[in-house]
C-alpha cells in the first residue's frame, strides 16, 4: 500500500460556492498579492504610468467630447460635483473657450508620453553609445567627450531652449531633438564612469586575452551590466521631460497653441484661478500624478536591479 504524500498548501480546496479552487490558481494569486504588499510604491507606480498610457493610447474612445470643439454656453462651466444648478455637463468643467477639460486632459497624455518616451530614446541612445566609447577606449577622446558633457551642462537649458526655439520656432519635434541632444549628457557620464571599472574586471581581461574584438566585449560583455542603470536613469529623465515640455508649452515656446497639452491648459488658465479653480488645478494634477508614476516606477525599478541595494 502506498501513501500519497501532499505538500500542505498545494492542496486543491473548495470557495464559498463549493467550487474547487486548484492549488496553483491559489498559489498565483498568493504570489501576485505578496508582490504588492513587497513593492507598494513599485506597484502604485506602474497604477499611475499604466493609466496615462492607456489614456493616450485609447484617447479617441476614452474621451466624452472632441477636446477641440468650443461651446460658450459651456464657457468657464462648472464641474459637475460643484455645479448646483444641475446643468453643467462636463465632468471636470470647462475652459476658457467652453472646451471639455476631462477630454483635453486625457488628449493631453499622448504630448507629454510622446516628448518624454521619444526625447529620452534619443538621449538614451546617444548617451549610452558615447559613454561606452569614452569609458573603454579612454585617452584622448574620453577627455573629449567628458568635456563636452561640462560645457553642456554649464549651459541652462532654459537659455538654450529659447534660443533654439526662438529660431527653429517651436512643435512638439523640436522639443523632442531638443531634450534628447542636451540631456544625453547624464547617460554618457553614468555609463562611462561604470564602463571604466567593468573594463577591469578580470572576465573582461579574460575576453580580451582569447581575442575577442573591442566591439564584441563591449556589447557581449559590458553593455548588458549597464544596462540597468540606463533604463533606471531613462524612467526618471521621463518624468523630468514631462515637466519640462509642460513648462516650455506654459511659456509659449512648446506644443501649438491648437493642440490639448497639460502645459497649455495651465497656460489657458493663468487669468481665471480665481473664478474658475478647476481649469489650473485638474491639469496640474495630472502633471503632477504622471511625474510621480514615472518617479515611483523609476526608484522601484532601481532597487530591483541594483545588486548593491537588499531588499
Amino acid at each position: 500500500m502506498s501513501l500519497q504524500q501532499t505538500v500542505p498548501g498545494t492542496e486543491d480546496l473548495k470557495d464559498s460556492t463549493g467550487t474547487e479552487v486548484p492549488a496553483r490558481q491559489r498559489l498565483r494569486a498568493g504570489g501576485f498579492w505578496r508582490f504588492i504588499r513587497k513593492n507598494p510604491s513599485g506597484v502604485l507606480g506602474m497604477i499611475l504610468v499604466g493609466t496615462v498610457v492607456i489614456c493616450a493610447v485609447f484617447a479617441p474612445w476614452i474621451a466624452p467630447y472632441n477636446p477641440t470643439e468650443a461651446s460658450l454656453g459651456e464657457r468657464l462651466a462648472d464641474p459637475i460635483f460643484a455645479d448646483e444648478t444641475g446643468e453643467s455637463r462636463y465632468l471636470l468643467g470647462g475652459d476658457p473657450l467652453g472646451r471639455d477639460l476631462l477630454s483635453r486632459i486625457i488628449y493631453g497624455a499622448r504630448i507629454s508620453l510622446q516628448v518624454g518616451i521619444f526625447g529620452v530614446l534619443i538621449a538614451a541612445v546617444l548617451g549610452t553609445i558615447l559613454g561606452l566609447i569614452a569609458g573603454y577606449v579612454g585617452k584622448w577622446f574620453d577627455d573629449f567627450i567628458m568635456r563636452a558633457a561640462d560645457v553642456q551642462l554649464a549651459f541652462p537649458f532654459i537659455l538654450f531652449a529659447i534660443i533654439i526655439m526662438s529660431v527653429l520656432g517651436g512643435g512638439i519635434w523640436v522639443i523632442v531633438v531638443l531634450l534628447g541632444i542636451t540631456y544625453w549628457v547624464g547617460f554618457a557620464r553614468i555609463v562611462r564612469g561604470q564602463v571604466v571599472a567593468l573594463k577591469q574586471l578580470e572576465y573582461v581581461e579574460a575576453a580580451k586575452a582569447s581575442g575577442s574584438t573591442g566591439l564584441r566585449i563591449v556589447l557581449r560583455h559590458i553593455f548588458p551590466n549597464v544596462f540597468s542603470s540606463v533604463l533606471v536613469l531613462a524612467t526618471l529623465f521621463t518624468a523630468e521631460f514631462i515637466l519640462l515640455e509642460a513648462s516650455l508649452t506654459f511659456l509659449g515656446l512648446g506644443v501649438d497653441p491648437t493642440i490639448p497639452s497639460w502645459g497649455g491648459m495651465l497656460s489657458d488658465s493663468r487669468n481665471y484661478i480665481d473664478s474658475a479653480w478647476w481649469t489650473a488645478v485638474f491639469p496640474g494634477v495630472a502633471i503632477m500624478l504622471t511625474v510621480l508614476g514615472f518617479n515611483l516606477l523609476g526608484d522601484w525599478l532601481r532597487d530591483r536591479l541594483d545588486p548593491n541595494i537588499k531588499a
